[in-house]
């Protein structure tokens, strides 16, 4: 079982030196990943550019965005900044992505959002063309750079309806789980699995999810604050998520174990303090 930590972008008012030295700390630790959350309606930096800033200051990390929403931006640009990132890292992207549910966030982009799903899986195929060196049309030629990964980053799609997970199976290297139960998720991860061998592919999607957790003095109040304000969209929901939070290294440990019983390779943690203590509190628990 591998384990990521977030970094604490999201978090209004995080600091640039807080992200660079979070991600120093990171990479010279136990952990698998850098990940990052998406939102553009919100007091956060953007995920792409945040992660080529940290590449920078990173040698063997993996960065993750978890989930990126793409239906939102250009699949044209963002399939050129995702291999510029994946060249300049030296390969270590991995490259979360989904549709999104905020409507706001379409507006503010300038984007339709009721169609997003099907323009989501036009995306994919676009950017695996532009990866692979094709034409992206008749009209159109190759776009750059080249991604260092071949064929591009591997790709892993989030969502929690079957439909959006089935995408794995044609599109997907593998599913992004968060949200839900050890048993609800497995049983997601099933979805994208049976769709994996009716397209004909061998071996098996990965399989990751992503989780909260505080730790420290007031951690449960500290992080709850900040996630309801990140979900106050969702009304009561919101309390609901704040009470998820894994705030004990006990609750953590227990929750690596329960996921990785049903087969998860990765548990993602993300942050809701963006103290830097969490990134050496979390590393303990880990080892």
């Amino acid at each position: 079982m591998q384990v990521g930590i977030g970094l604490p972008a999201t978090i209004p008012e995080t600091t640039r030196d807080t992200i660079l030295e979070w991600a120093r700390r990171a990479d010279a630790g136990p952990f698998s990943s850098l990940s990052i959350i998406d939102r553009l309606v919100y007091g956060n930096y953007e995920p792409l550019i945040t992660l080529a800033v940290v590449a920078g200051v990173t040698q063997r990390i993996r960065l993750m965005p978890s989930v990126l929403l793409a239906p939102f931006r250009s699949a044209a640009v963002l399939a050129s900044e995702a291999a510029t990132l994946d060249a300049l890292s030296g390969g270590r992207l991995t490259l979360g992505l989904g549709v999104g549910g905020r409507e706001d966030d379409f507006l503010a982009a300038g984007a339709s959002f009721q169609d997003r799903g099907r323009r989501f899986e036009e995306q994919l195929v676009t950017m695996q063309r532009i990866w692979s060196g094709e034409p992206v049309s008749s009209d159109i030629g190759p776009i750059g750079p080249r991604p260092a990964q071949a064929g591009g980053p591997p790709i892993l799609i989030g969502g929690l309806s079957p439909a959006a997970v089935r995408r794995v199976g044609r599109w997907g290297d593998g599913y992004f789980g968060t949200g839900a139960d050890p048993a609800t998720i497995r049983q997601l991860y099933d979805v994208a699995q049976a769709a994996w061998q009716e397209a004909g592919r061998s071996g098996t999607p990965r399989f990751v999810m992503g989780l909260y957790f505080a730790l420290g003095p007031a951690a449960a109040e500290r992080g709850g604050d900040y996630i309801r304000d990140y979900y106050a969209f969702l009304g009561p929901m919101a309390d609901m998520i704040a009470g998820s939070i894994l705030t004990t290294p006990e609750a953590i440990t227990g929750a690596i174990e329960a996921y990785g019983a049903v087969g998860v390779d990765e548990v993602a943690l993300w942050p809701t303090i963006a103290d830097l203590d969490q990134v050496d509190r979390l590393a303990q628990v880990v080892g």
